[in-house]
């Protein structure tokens, strides 16, 4: 049964390497379980009900994603999102969380919608072949700048902006030994070595007592405070048309970079650079921003961690499934869950890093009208802390670029379109 769901054998890998992968995945993005009800609660969500909305948001997209899709990624309520929802939404314009949430759903169903209509795929398929390996190579700078950032090993900065953590804490140093660890076994092919490196990372951090062994199990708590609590009404007020629009385009950027840049790396796209089962990849998303809010969480979102379980071999939807089953165990274990410190799964992260910027070395550099706007790409994305952001600037940057060099009829008219989508964003929305 599982062959025939999954056709493990197709795609070179077994039960075992998709269950690591799952358990890989699982261990660098189970920070969100805890993270985004803190957040969430500034919006003046119950915290409770959040951290159970967003195990079960979590589940469901990952499943449906492994089941529907057959892809190893991920999927969980986005940082970044889940900021806006709460500091620029709620307390920033004054809406309640329940219209917040109102138009998170209405988001996701016009996600539906353009999926089911193949706009969100004539999209993907139309972004240039340098943009593609910059989306990928700017996802792993995210992924380090995150991973040196819950290391300790960068640290903010009000001269600088960003500089050196303190480099003799324990955290960093044990960060450091984890990433030097796994980055060995890895080069001598051990198989779970990023596993390994979270796991004795933290199994040193309880025994020197850096982090407590916050217990074992514990009932969940109620979701009811926040299921189907969402008002659309009020979402559909005509000064949140621009949230969920603004909701739309990151939400849309943000997935489709993630799905391409971690297919990339798994090596999962076709010859012609595309994505095969796009339609679903696509519908699974959506379907789990529509559930996501219905539950009672931000956006749900495919997750850029899921390249850690890709790195340990993750091929097949069975990584998504195994990552949906941890989940919800997350319910009933949450305290064990919550024993791995964030030092502890930054070596995975920066690891993955250094695998995923290899694809800038796939560019035309000879060709300065497409290494540029890729390297704009790539860059904009750790500093301007955002996915979205930098495919914007690499679209509009590429279009006008081509256009100046008088190579204007390389743009294929969805790059026209698409840019001028992200300059009526930066410039209105």
């Amino acid at each position: 049964m599982i062959e025939s769901l999954f056709q493990l054998r197709e795609h070179g890998t077994t039960v075992r390497t998709e269950c690591l992968a799952g358990l890989s995945t699982f261990l660098a993005m189970a920070y969100i379980m805890f993270v985004n009800p803190e957040i969430l609660s500034a919006a003046g969500m119950p915290r409770d009900a959040v951290f159970v909305a967003t195990c079960l948001a979590a589940a469901l997209g990952s499943a449906v994603m492994g089941l529907y899709a057959n892809y190893p990624i991920a999927m969980a309520p986005g940082m970044g999102l889940n900021a806006y929802f709460a500091f620029t939404v709620v307390q920033g314009l004054g809406y309640t969380w329940q219209a917040a949430l109102g138009a998170v759903f209405i988001s996701g169903c016009l996600f539906i919608l353009v999926s089911l209509v193949r706009i969100r795929e004539w999209i993907v398929d139309a972004i240039p072949r340098s943009l593609k390996l910059s989306i990928s190579a700017g996802i792993g700078l995210f992924l380090a700048i995150i991973g040196m950032k819950n290391a300790g090993l960068i640290a903010a900065s009000p001269a600088t902006f960003v500089t050196v953590g303190t480099l003799t804490s324990p955290g960093v140093l044990l960060a450091a030994a984890g990433l030097l660890l796994i980055v060995a076994l890895e080069a001598r092919r051990v198989t779970g070595g990023i596993i390994i490196g979270i796991l004795l990372v933290t199994l040193v951090s309880i025994v020197l007592g850096l982090s407590p062994l916050a217990g074992v199990a514990s009932l969940p708590p109620s979701l009811m405070p926040t299921l189907l609590q969402l008002d659309l009404r009020a979402a559909l007020d005509a000064g949140l048309i621009a949230v969920v629009l603004t909701f739309f385009l990151v939400e849309l950027f943000d997935a489709t970079g993630t799905l391409i840049g971690v297919s990339h790396r798994a090596g999962l796209l076709d010859k012609d650079g595309k994505l095969p089962r796009l339609r679903r990849a696509l519908l699974a998303d959506s379907t789990a921003i529509v559930a996501g809010a219905a539950m009672g969480t931000s956006s749900t979102t495919a997750y850029i961690e899921s390249a850690a379980g890709t790195a340990a071999g993750g091929r097949t939807g069975l990584t998504a499934v195994v990552v949906a089953l941890l989940f919800l165990a997350a319910l009933l274990f949450s305290p064990l869950a919550a024993s791995v410190p964030p030092y502890a799964t930054a070596p995975a992260l920066i690891y993955v890093a250094i695998l995923m910027t290899r694809g800038l070395a796939e560019i035309d550099w000879d060709d300065l009208t497409e290494a540029a706007p890729a390297v704009i790409c790539a860059v904009a994305m750790p500093f301007t802390f955002s996915i979205a952001h930098g495919i914007g600037f690499g679209f509009i940057s590429y279009a006008v670029i081509k256009g100046l060099s008088g190579r204007y009829r390389e743009v294929s008219p969805a790059v026209w379109v698409i840019a001028a989508v992200f300059v009526a964003k930066f410039g209105w929305l």
